[in-house]
């Protein structure tokens, strides 16, 4: 199995990161991850964010940056993370107007074509991060093909959440090779229960409805998926960074006990 060079979403662990961060980067490079995915800059500058990279040993590797965040400053906002060292920024999640279905869902394949292009510019290359909702056809194809269909590869590949991709209706190795040569990085996520219902709730992103009963995201090893796999889809999709993600802890674990566990686990299939 190839050795992939493993990043943590560090959305994983954002209650660690409001309160000191700094020092969960001293954490996550104690773990023993390569890189990390940035979800939010907690005030800090461009500066002082490469420069703690650099003192723990961690690859900048990405960045998620709200939609209409980035397309109220593109070339600002690309500038801030080219400055950091990432190698990609991400489009990590849409609100209900603009998904597939509704109004806007065109101004994200616009603005992603925009956004590529500003990225292109600074050396580095936009993703977009799926969940369940680009699942929905748009004359009998899914939203998320539409997108990758219309935006061109060298403005656009993907970071595949295969989590979300499997609560989406796709088996998840067959779908990630199917977008083989445009898969930098990927999204490895694990779950346990049964899907549906208001499973933002649990991450407190939906608070119109009773969070999904019995969904719970586990470390990586620890739910439903396949992590063998996946790795071995991830290889022939020509991925070269995997990113551990965990939106809400689990079993009474931290948020840094999960990400140990899951990194643990992606070394025992890696070694």
């Amino acid at each position: 199995m190839k050795k992939f060079p493993i990043a943590l979403q560090l959305y994983s662990v954002r209650d660690r990161m409001a309160r000191d961060f700094e020092g969960t980067l001293a954490e996550v490079a104690a773990l023993g991850y390569d890189g990390v995915e940035f979800a939010g800059l907690y005030g800090k500058t461009s500066v002082e964010v490469k420069a703690l990279c650099e003192k723990y040993g961690l690859t900048p590797i990405s960045a998620h940056v709200p939609f209409v965040d980035m397309m109220k400053d593109p070339e600002g906002m690309m500038q801030t993370y080219a400055e950091i060292g990432c190698r990609y920024v991400v489009i990590p999640y849409l609100t209900d107007e603009y998904r597939p279905g509704n109004a806007r869902f065109h101004e994200v394949i616009e603005g992603a074509a925009l956004l590529g292009k500003a990225a292109k510019d600074r050396g580095m290359i936009l993703l977009y991060h799926n969940h369940d909702f680009e699942f929905k056809k748009i004359d009998g194809k899914y939203a998320l093909d539409v997108l990758y269909d219309t935006v061109p590869a060298e403005l656009l590949q993907t970071e595949l959440d295969l989590c979300w991709v499997r609560v989406g209706g796709e088996e998840p190795a067959s779908y990630l090779r199917s977008y083989a040569g445009r898969a930098p990085v990927v999204h490895f996520k694990d779950f346990s229960g049964k899907i549906g219902g208001k499973m933002y709730a649990l991450i407190g992103i939906e608070d119109d409805g009773e969070a999904a009963s019995g969904f719970s995201f586990r470390p990586l090893g620890m739910g439903c998926q396949d992590i063998p796999a996946l790795l071995s889809a991830a290889e022939d999709a020509g991925a070269g960074w995997i990113v551990v993600e965990q939106d809400d802890p689990s079993d009474g674990l931290s948020t840094v006990e999960c990400a140990k566990k899951s990194i643990a686990c992606l070394q025992t299939y890696m070694n």
